[in-house]
């Protein structure tokens, strides 16, 4: 099958809308399908984006959790990653509740937006560069059709590098670091966290605090 036609965000305007039905990627279909199969009540299928349709802030992640989006539909809903996630939305104002259980939860995002980088479960959580490049045209469109004063956040590194390929940028012209906050080729800010997994908030290598403070920043009108 043909790899999709990646038409980056600094050298046009063609963008590819997200597709529900994608099937791009073999082994991750035949992935997913494998998971259906065991589990028929689970979503396992591209997961679209989800939140305010005017955001101030877009939330990438780097891909569906086997028990989380996968199952849901919708991302860092009903696994471990999206309690720290949605508690902070919540905290600050940004979100109707601290909790993500289901896509019909009623759960509202106040001026945030939340996707992946890979709308499709990986095996082991780990998409190769190819599926990476694959999911590059939604994630293409997703920033195009942002306000142009709207941050992102890249919830890890493979987040953060998702984002440079979509710009185009090698992936070594901006460095992750926790807090880093970047300017992109179209005058985006583009701000890095520690992704909020259950192994890095286990190890406290992520805190609520810490990660407070990160979407504090990243909501910020003077960060």
């Amino acid at each position: 099958m043909a790899a999709p036609c990646v038409h980056w965000l600094n050298n046009s305007n063609k963008v590819s809308e997200f597709d529900a039905g994608c099937k791009i990627c073999p082994r991750l279909v035949s992935f997913i399908d494998q998971i259906k199969l065991e589990n028929s009540d689970y979503f396992s299928a591209p997961v679209p984006a989800f939140g305010d349709l005017n955001p101030k802030l877009l939330i990438v992640g780097l891909a569906p959790g086997l028990h989380g989006a996968n199952k849901t539909g919708r991302p860092f809903t009903g696994d471990a990653s999206g309690l720290l996630l949605y508690q902070t939305l919540f905290d600050l104002g940004l979100a109707s509740a601290p909790v993500s259980t289901s896509v019909d939860d009623g759960l509202i995002l106040h001026g945030v937006r939340i996707t992946n980088a890979v709308k499709c479960l990986p095996p082991q959580n780990a998409p190769t560069s190819t599926e990476i490049k694959n999911c590059l045209p939604y994630l293409n469109d997703e920033i195009k059709k942002l306000p142009a004063s709207c941050k992102l956040l890249a919830l890890g590194k493979l987040a953060h590098d998702a984002i440079q390929r979509a710009y185009g940028l090698k992936l070594s012209t901006l460095k992750f670091a926790h807090s880093a906050q970047h300017e992109l080729p179209d005058g985006r800010t583009l701000i890095d966290s520690y992704h909020c997994s259950r192994y890095n908030t286990q190890t406290r290598r992520l805190t609520a605090d810490m990660f407070k403070h990160i979407i504090t920043q990243a909501t910020s009108t003077t960060s």
